[in-house]
C-alpha cells in the first residue's frame, strides 16, 4: 500500500519514504511509528497503543516516545510546535491529520519508479494546463475549449518564475481519461490546471481545478459563467479570471513548501521563497530575516535578479519605516541592488516592477521610472503585483489619475489578496492629491480594516479627515500614526523618500491634522489647527 499526502509518498511494502520522488532515510522504528499513526488515522492512538505497537510492550520511558515523535515529525517536513499531520492530545494520546490518500500498485506508479525517460520535475514551480473537455455535446465548440487553453497557458508562460509545458505537449492528451499523478511524471510538473466547458442558451460555463500532481490535492477549484457574445473578448476575460485566481494560490503553496523543506536541501529559489514570506509581514525582525534569507540565496545563485530586487525592497522598507539605523547606508544599498537586479535581467516583470518603485521612491528619474513601470506590465498583464507597483510609481511621479487606474486594476485581479491594504492606501494617498477626499477616507478605512498596522492607512486617514474637517477623527488616525511610528514628524515623513514631491495637499493635510513638523518635545496631546473660516 502507497498514501499519498502532501508533497509525500509513503511506500508500506517497500518500507520507503520519497519527498517528491526524492528517497528520505526513515530509521525502521520511526518508519513503523509513522505506518501505525497513519494507519490509525481516523482516531486517537494512545500511548500504551503506540508502546505495545512499536516496542512490543516493553517498558519505554515518554522521553524515548517523544524522540521517536520528533523524528517521525521532522521524516515528514512536521514539527512539535506545528503539529500539522501528527498531532498530540494532552493526556489522551495521537493522531495523524493529515489529509491522506491510498494509491494501489497498478493503477498509480511510485514516482520512485519513473523511469529514465520521465523528466525531473524542476525547483520552481512547474504546470501543465490539459486540453479543457467540451461539455456542449457541439463539436464546433470545440476550437473555444482549446482557444481558452491557448490563452490561459500563454499567460501563465508570462510569470517568469512559473516554468509552463507547451500546448503540444499538453495536448497529447487530449480526449483522454487521464490520471493526474501519471500527467505530472509523464511531463515533470508539480501542478495540473484541468477545466470543462459547457455552452447552453447563449451562455457558456466554465470550471477549472488546479491540482498538485503528486498528491490529487486540489488547490483551486471555481467556475464562472459568461454570455456568449464575443467569443474572443470572453476568452480574454476567463483568462484574466483564472489567471488571477490560481497565480497567488500557486505562489502560496510553493512559499509553503519551501519553508517545510530541511535547511540542507534549500536552493536559491526556496530561500527567495522564504524571504518573500518574511518580507511581507514588514516588522523589524522580518525584514531583517528576509534580508538574510534573500542574501544566502544571492551566494548561491549570484545571478538571481529577482532575490536581488527583493533585497533592494527590504532596505527601501527599513527606510520607510523607521527600522533604518544608518538610514543612507540602506538607500544607497537599495538603489545599489535595484541596478544589479536591472542588470542581471531587464526583461523579467516582476523585477522591473520592484526596481520601477525602488528607483521612484529613492532616486526619481521620472521618465526611466514610468518607462520601466509600463514595460512590465506590457511583459505581464496578469499579475496584480505588477499593477500594485505601477500605482505607487504614477502616484510618486505625480500622475494620481494613471495611479488610481493602475490600483483599480490590482484590486479587480486579485479582490481578496492579503497585501490589498498597501493598494488601498496607494489610492487613498492619489485621491487625496485629487482632492477627493471623501474617497480618500472610504479607501483608508478599508485598508485599516484589512491590517490596523500598518502606518500608512492611518497617515491617509489623518490628512483626508483634517481636509474634511472632521478634526476628532483626524486626531484619532493621527494618534494611530505616532503609535505605530513615534518618531514620526511631516520633516522626517518627507526625508524618507521622493513619495512626498508630488503630495502637496497630503502634507497640507499632515499640518491641518497637527502632526509636528520637525523633531521636537513631543506633546502629551496632539493639538490641532483651527479650521480656516
Amino acid at each position: 500500500m502507497r498514501y499519498l499526502f502532501e508533497e509525500y509518498v509513503f511506500h508500506t511494502d517497500r518500507r520507503e519514504l520519497r519527498r517528491g520522488g526524492e528517497f528520505v532515510p526513515v530509521a525502521p522504528q520511526v518508519f513503523d511509528l509513522i505506518d501505525y499513526l497513519i494507519r490509525n488515522r481516523e482516531r486517537v492512538v494512545t500511548k500504551d497503543e503506540l508502546i505495545k505497537a512499536i516496542w512490543n510492550g516493553r517498558s519505554v520511558s515518554d522521553a524515548a516516545v517523544t524522540t521517536r515523535l520528533n523524528a517521525a515529525r521532522a521524516a515528514i517536513g512536521d514539527s512539535g510546535e506545528e503539529q500539522r499531520l501528527i498531532k498530540t492530545l494532552p493526556r489522551k494520546g495521537f493522531r495523524f491529520i493529515g489529509r491522506v490518500r491510498e494509491a494501489g500498485e497498478v493503477a498509480n506508479p511510485d514516482p520512485g519508479d519513473e523511469p529514465e525517460s520521465a523528466p525531473a520535475v524542476p525547483d520552481k514551480p512547474s504546470i501543465a494546463v490539459l486540453p479543457f473537455a467540451n461539455m456542449s455535446g457541439d463539436p464546433e465548440q470545440e476550437y473555444f475549449a482549446d482557444g481558452m487553453v491557448e490563452e490561459i497557458t500563454t499567460a501563465l508562460s508570462r510569470f517568469k518564475w512559473l516554468f509552463v509545458i507547451a500546448r503540444n505537449s499538453s495536448f497529447t492528451f487530449k480526449g483522454k481519461a487521464v490520471d493526474v499523478k501519471e500527467v505530472g511524471r509523464r511531463l515533470g510538473v508539480r501542478y495540473v490546471l484541468q477545466g470543462a466547458v459547457r455552452k447552453a442558451s447563449g451562455k457558456v460555463r466554465i470550471t477549472g481545478q488546479l491540482i498538485e500532481a503528486a498528491t490529487g490535492a486540489h488547490i483551486w477549484v471555481d467556475k464562472f459563467e459568461r454570455d456568449m457574445r464575443d467569443v474572443f473578448a470572453l476568452q480574454d476575460e476567463v483568462t484574466l479570471a483564472i489567471v488571477s485566481a490560481i497565480q497567488p494560490k500557486l505562489f502560496r503553496a510553493e512559499i509553503t513548501l519551501a519553508t517545510r523543506r530541511r535547511p540542507e536541501d534549500l536552493t536559491a529559489y526556496h530561500l527567495y521563497l522564504q524571504a518573500i514570506q518574511q518580507a511581507v509581514r514588514s516588522t523589524r525582525e522580518s525584514l531583517a530575516e528576509a534580508l538574510r534569507l534573500v542574501q544566502h540565496a544571492l551566494e548561491l545563485d549570484t545571478g538571481f535578479a529577482a532575490a536581488a530586487a527583493l533585497a533592494g525592497d527590504c532596505h527601501m522598507e527599513n527606510v520607510f519605516r523607521s527600522y533604518a539605523i544608518d538610514p543612507q547606508f540602506e538607500r544607497s544599498e537599495a538603489v545599489r541592488l535595484m541596478r544589479l537586479a536591472l542588470s542581471l535581467d531587464d526583461h523579467d516583470p516582476d523585477t522591473l516592477a520592484t526596481a520601477a518603485s525602488i528607483s521612484a521612491f529613492l532616486v526619481g528619474d521620472r521618465e526611466a521610472e514610468i518607462e520601466i513601470a509600463d514595460r512590465a506590465v506590457a511583459l505581464n498583464p496578469n499579475s496584480s503585483h505588477i499593477w500594485r507597483r505601477r500605482g505607487w510609481v504614477y502616484s510618486v511621479v505625480g500622475q494620481p489619475e494613471e495611479a488610481i487606474r493602475s490600483f483599480e486594476h490590482a484590486i479587480r485581479m486579485s479582490p481578496v489578496d492579503p497585501q490589498q491594504f498597501t493598494v488601498l492606501t496607494g489610492m487613498g494617498f492619489a485621491l487625496i492629491e485629487l482632492r477627493r477626499f471623501d474617497e480618500a477616507v472610504v479607501a483608508g478605512k478599508r485598508a485599516l480594516r484589512q491590517n490596523s498596522s500598518y502606518p500608512g492607512s492611518y497617515r491617509c486617514l489623518a490628512s483626508a479627515l483634517a481636509h474634511l474637517g472632521r478634526d476628532a477623527e483626524a486626531r484619532e488616525a493621527a494618534a494611530g500614526v505616532l503609535d505605530l511610528d513615534p518618531t514620526f514628524t511631516i520633516s522626517a515623513w518627507v526625508a524618507r523618500s521622493r513619495l512626498s514631491t508630488n503630495a502637496k495637499l497630503m502634507i497640507e493635510g499632515f499640518h491641518k491634522a497637527g502632526l509636528a513638523p520637525v523633531i521636537g518635545p513631543r506633546r502629551p496631546n496632539i493639538v490641532f489647527a483651527k479650521k480656516s473660516e
